[in-house]
């Protein structure tokens, strides 16, 4: 077990094809590269994952001709109950710095927000608990494949998550599978972003997306290299570039999985910054964010192998839904309509 916190200065771009594929070798050195970057910047990006270019590609179309559409008919995309997150968020409806305790100006991005696609008809899925989870998506009529296309990219990136799920869990030294009973019924977000570009000065400490942390387990994110893209804060308070390669994801460390590995993994605060001026259209840029997050009942307690007498467990177990609800309340910008 890890004692001492690494140090980490660059974001590194691993290959988990051996994973997928590969022989016991080669599976290793990939668990060790995943290891060493969860615990120093908490970052890494994944090529080799096997997720279908035309998910991806289609994923893309659809998000972008959403977008694309005038900014009444969005606006009609949300769900009963405006607090909720589903459906259609604007430019200035939230602020991620909140969740950090910093006061600053909304986010310059606006949002499609999703929850699993569909769930079965039973207590588990519709009983009282259940009720900020598992919430009936709310979707754009226009592009006519939005619903498909998103549906289709949410359930293959539960795939993906649980692969991630088996490679940390060697990464710990745990079973291949001990993840699996916390996160069986998952309540994964899905967070389709457009970050418009800059028209006139940003406001003093306004960003496209404010310093924060992630809330769940891990983000599986596929973005775009474009300027004005995802900094991660390193231990030593400086600033870096997030590398984006062409249908690439970046992984990065919730907090939920750094309390859960007693700060074994590092959840470190990240940011989307502001383009350069002349970058114009350029830095229109979509991002696609997959929020991994444990079963809503799943009692988040310090792992064995992560704790011993000289490292006792940091954190109090806390449960996985409330957690994260309380989270989304914090970043909410409130208004008076």
């Amino acid at each position: 077990m890890a004692k001492n916190p690494k140090s980490a200065t660059s974001v590194p771009v691993i290959d988990i094809a051996p994973f997928l594929s590969g022989d016991a070798a080669a599976q290793a050195r990939v668990v060790d590269a995943v290891r060493d970057a969860c615990e120093g910047i908490g970052f890494f990006a994944i090529t080799g994952h096997g997720v279908e270019p035309e998910i991806i590609d289609g994923l893309r179309g659809a998000a972008k001709g959403f977008f694309a559409r005038p900014a009444d008919e969005k606006a009609t995309v949300h769900h009963t109950d405006p607090a909720l997150p589903r459906g259609y968020r604007a430019i200035g409806d939230e602020g991620l710095a909140y969740g950090s305790g910093e006061e600053t100006p909304p986010d310059l991005k606006e949002v499609f927000h999703m929850g699993p696609p569909d769930f079965p008809d039973e207590d588990y899925f519709t009983c009282d608990a259940a009720g900020a989870h598992f919430i009936e998506n709310v979707y754009p009529s226009t592009p006519a494949d939005f619903r498909d296309a998103a549906s289709r990219y949410y359930r293959r990136l539960e795939l993906l998550g649980q692969m991630i799920e088996e490679i940390f869990a060697r990464a710990l030294d745990l079973p291949d599978d001990f993840f699996r009973k916390y996160t069986d019924r998952q309540i994964a977000a899905l967070r389709i972003i457009r970050y418009p570009p800059t028209d006139g000065a940003p406001l003093p400490g306004q960003l496209r997306a404010g310093t924060h942390t992630d809330y769940g387990t891990f983000t599986l994110l596929l973005s775009e290299d474009r300027p004005g893209g995802l900094e991660v804060r390193t231990r030593e308070g400086d600033w870096i570039a997030v590398p984006t390669p062409a249908d690439s994801f970046v992984v990065n460390i919730g907090d939920l999985l750094m309390r859960w590995t007693n700060d074994r993994f590092v959840s470190n605060p990240h940011r989307v910054a502001i383009p350069p001026e002349d970058a114009g259209d350029t830095s229109d840029r979509l991002s696609v964010v997959f929020f991994h997050h444990p079963n809503y009942d799943a009692e988040i307690a310090c792992i064995p192998t992560c704790t011993d007498a000289e490292n006792p467990p940091k954190y109090e177990p806390v449960f996985s839904g409330p957690y994260r609800v309380s989270m989304y309340t914090a970043t909410r910008i409130e208004t008076d309509d």
